[in-house]
């Protein structure tokens, strides 16, 4: 659990401790609602606008009234109230109107990461939602630890990878080709995850574990970990860890990452 700088409620800016929210609240108990994380550099925040999007998208999907004016605006000020601060900001709106924000301090992630598969069925009526619902991406991580990995990898019932409870995942093949699951086998848009393909060559399917079994080298991308290389999935040792692949991409990112910070904000 990450720990909270700040946070703003309904547009009211709070210290830890002083932030409390009122009931009832479907967001907390039915886990209705929709949130975003995005990552904070130097007080700038990374892609702020495709996360709102993204935000957009899931609430439409689920019939929810997303207040986007408003978290915008409520984003802002708790960014600037923190400074030059890297950290990150979650953005929650809850079924009953409820803007809740936070800013976290970013998670000390291993220099490498070890998987283990855990079999799961994507809700169809919820791909592509980033809703309040993660009870099963955080029960799937229990399990993984509770098999002597660190994270969950996410693999269909037919045995077709997806990805992690909370990143993607690429791999390269023998032959040298990049692979990451396609959005149309339920896992999510990340913002992380589009950058790289925008930026590399990467072929998109329906691929089975098998096949990312014989990688030579895989990493995991998301908002926190950026480009994480990995070293292990189901026991089984990588060929090779934080190579060329997992640099190429660290290197888009950071060209993605320069092109958004280079943009005027607020």
């Amino acid at each position: 659990m990450a720990t909270a700088i700040r946070f703003s409620v309904d547009g009211e800016i709070l210290e830890p401790g002083e932030a409390f929210l009122p009931l009832p609240d479907d967001g907390l108990l039915r886990g209705d609602g929709v949130f975003e994380v995005a990552r904070i550099y130097g007080g700038r925040p990374f892609a702020l606008d495709l996360h709102f999007d993204r935000m957009e998208r899931s609430a439409a999907a689920i019939g929810l009234d997303l207040e986007r004016d408003l978290l915008e605006g409520d984003a802002d000020r708790l960014i600037t109230s923190n400074g030059d601060a890297d950290c990150l900001i979650r953005i929650v709106q809850t079924r009953s109107g409820r803007r809740i924000l936070s800013l976290e301090e970013l998670p000390d992630h291993s220099p490498t990461i070890s998987l283990a598969s855990v079999s799961y069925s994507p809700t169809v009526v919820l791909n592509g939602v980033k809703s309040l619902s993660y009870a099963a991406n955080m029960h799937a991580t229990r399990l993984a630890k509770e098999a002597g990995a660190e994270e969950a990898l996410f693999v269909s019932p037919e045995g077709i990878v997806l990805e992690p409870p909370t990143s993607s995942i690429f791999w390269a093949t023998a032959d040298g080709l990049l692979r990451t699951p396609t959005l149309e086998a339920g896992v999510l848009d990340s913002i992380t995850r589009r950058k790289i393909v925008e930026r590399l060559e990467v072929e998109e399917g329906e691929f089975p574990l098998e096949d990312l079994l014989e990688a030579s080298e895989a990493f995991l991308a998301s908002t926190t970990r950026e480009a994480h290389p990995v070293s292990r999935i189901d026991g089984h040792e990588m060929p090779v860890v934080d190579g060329e692949w997992t640099g190429a991409a660290r290197n888009a990112f950071a060209e993605a990452l320069a092109e958004d910070l280079a943009k005027p904000y607020g």
